[in-house]
């Protein structure tokens, strides 16, 4: 994480809010060298053999790959909830936006280190041969 704070005025912060308070913005999250944690869903790849995700999510402070909100363990968003670390950037192929668990929206952020995304030869949904023939089912 960088050093960078947004500084706020008074004026700017929620009701009950000391104004010496700063304010860390979504850039504020990212560690351009957090290494991604593998391939694919970090947890998801611990519940063996029935551990399966749709789309893969990279921890923007840490690295950590999870599944993303539509996937049924949502690892990324569980991720957040125990850590603490807010941003995520898209860890699929062709994708390059980041998203802020706090706001609800996309985020701009510097970059972060390769790789970018899950290995081209890894289907989404995947890991292929664990994905159940019924996945779409079990989609959020």
């Amino acid at each position: 994480m960088s050093d960078h704070r947004l500084q706020t005025s008074p004026s700017d912060l929620p009701s009950g809010v000391p104004a010496t308070v700063s304010v860390l913005t979504a850039a504020d999250w990212v560690d351009p060298a957090a290494l991604p944690s593998g391939p694919g869903c970090a947890d998801c790849s611990a519940v063996q053999p029935s551990g399966w995700w749709f789309h893969l999510r990279r921890c923007a402070t840490c690295g950590h790959v999870g599944c993303c909100d539509s996937s049924p363990q949502q690892h990324a968003r569980e991720h957040y909830e125990q850590t603490g670390h807010p941003v995520i950037r898209s860890y699929e192929p062709g994708e390059d936006w980041f998203f802020d668990y706090r706001t609800g929206d996309y985020a701009t952020c510097p970059e972060v280190c390769a790789p970018l995304a899950r290995p081209e030869d890894q289907p989404a949904p995947g890991p292929l041969g664990r994905v159940p023939t019924d996945w779409k089912q079990q989609l959020h």
